[in-house]
């Protein structure tokens, strides 16, 4: 689901003045520009998830979730895109429906892609899967081309390559951490070292995270 002008519902916890033409006191964050717009929307949709009976995750804190007898739900917030998890579909769209009554809201489906992961579902094995395929290719194609403009992009490649590492590939962790340990002073040994990380990302993209199958979650690696 996305929220619809997301900052302009927060409430303001101080006092904002603006001119227009006039000086006006604003009591909620109704334009986009102001610094407190961002923060007072997560207060304000911190509010009312946990007026519906979520509790935020501890560790994770725009995780949110809800037990009511044998249903299960997680809600997952990203600035204004919130990603509905769950085990009772009834109850799930009494969910979706509680918040259109707080935010104007459009219902996008299905989730299919979640901050460049693609979804992919098999229910009759009870199987998911969490694919960066498009994001890896998209990245190292960027790169290639940057790299005929510049000298060397040895942090920024260690980044981008560090968000596929922690969502969905952790097969190369243990190379990724040792190049990263020489962002502030690479030499050519260790652009050479993250060079290799992109092409064996570039053979391997179509390869994705799979959960289920079992009554148990079991990591194989």
């Amino acid at each position: 689901m996305d929220v619809k002008t997301a900052f302009l519902n927060g409430n303001l916890s101080e006092d904002v003045y603006m001119t227009q033409p006039d000086v006006c006191k604003l009591l909620k964050s109704i334009i986009y520009g102001i610094k407190q717009a961002s923060r007072s929307w997560n207060l304000r949709f911190d509010e009312v998830v946990k007026g519906f009976g979520f509790i935020k995750n501890v560790e994770e804190p725009c995780v949110y979730e809800k037990v009511s007898g044998s249903a299960l739900f997680f809600l997952v917030l990203y600035v204004d895109d919130i990603l509905l998890i769950g085990n009772d579909i009834p109850m799930l769209e009494a969910v979706k429906d509680s918040l259109r009554k707080s935010f104007s809201m459009k219902d996008l489906g299905e989730a299919a892609y979640i901050l460049g992961i693609k979804i992919y579902r098999d229910r009759s094995k009870r199987l998911i899967g969490l694919s960066q395929s498009t994001y890896i290719d998209k990245y190292v194609s960027t790169t290639d081309e940057q790299k005929r403009m510049s000298e060397i992009l040895y942090a920024s490649a260690i980044g981008s390559i560090m968000y596929a590492m922690i969502c969905t590939r952790p097969d190369f962790s243990f190379a990724l951490s040792v190049t990263s340990r020489y962002q502030s002073c690479p030499g050519e040994g260790h652009w050479i070292a993250v060079k290799n990380i992109l092409k064996y990302l570039r053979r391997t993209k179509d390869a994705f995270l799979v959960f289920g199958g079992e009554e148990e979650l079991v990591v194989k690696g």
